[in-house]
Order: C-alpha cells, then sequence, then structure tokens
C-alpha cells in the first residue's frame, strides 16, 4: 500500500497550487482521503478531508473559502486546490486514507491507516 502526494512548489502570496495524492495496493476510491500538514518543529494539522462517499468535505476554517479537496471521478486520485495561498501555508504536506465512515472524525490523524511523503509547499511574502 502506498501514497504519493505530489503537486508542492513554491508560489508567492496570493497565488495557487494543485496537490494530488495518489494510491496504489488497495482500493482508495472507498477510503476517505484527508489532508494534513505539517512544520518542522510544530504538531502535525488537519487541512481537509473528503469521505468515502464524497457526499460532503470537511475543512479547517484557517483555509476555508480557499482550499477544496475534490476527488476525481475514478476514485483513483485525490486533490487538493489550494488559492490565495499565505505565507503561513507553507509546509510538508500530506495525504492519508481511511475506512472511517464518521466524517468528524477525519480531522484526527489517528484515524488514518495509510499515508506517504509528503509534498512541500512554500509560500514567499
Amino acid at each position: 500500500v502506498q501514497l504519493q502526494a505530489s503537486g508542492g512548489g513554491l508560489v508567492q502570496a496570493g497565488g495557487s497550487l494543485k496537490l494530488s495524492c495518489a494510491a496504489s495496493g488497495f482500493t482508495f476510491r472507498r477510503s476517505a482521503v484527508g489532508w494534513f500538514r505539517q512544520v518542522p518543529g510544530k504538531e502535525r494539522e488537519f487541512v481537509a478531508a473528503i469521505p468515502r462517499n464524497n457526499d460532503r468535505t470537511l475543512s479547517d476554517d484557517s483555509v476555508k473559502g480557499r482550499f477544496t479537496v475534490s476527488r476525481e471521478n475514478t476514485g483513483n486520485t485525490v486533490y487538493l486546490q489550494m488559492n490565495s495561498l499565505k505565507p503561513e501555508d507553507t509546509a510538508v504536506y500530506y495525504c492519508a486514507a481511511s475506512n472511517t465512515i464518521i466524517l468528524s472524525s477525519l480531522r484526527s490523524w489517528s484515524m488514518y491507516s495509510y499515508y506517504g511523503l509528503g509534498t512541500l509547499v512554500t509560500v514567499s511574502s
């Protein structure tokens, strides 16, 4: 089982990036997928998540209205569209997969069974 986040890079404040999360080795489309981020020396924090049935999404207040999580039609890729980026969005971003069906629990890293290497997003001021 492998997850791979990609699409990070350097962008100016106010710009946009689209992260992708692809999986292999399991049925990704049947999993809830979450995005988290971490700055060195700080705790990993929840960003956004999409449940297995795609009926609603969940996002942290710090990114509401700016970040959108979505799933590609075949279900094999999940995206995080990030607009109006701010320097405080700079972090390593991780995607993770969970079997939980409780939307609110997707805020917790402990609910995720699979995750992979992250992708670095750097927002310059």
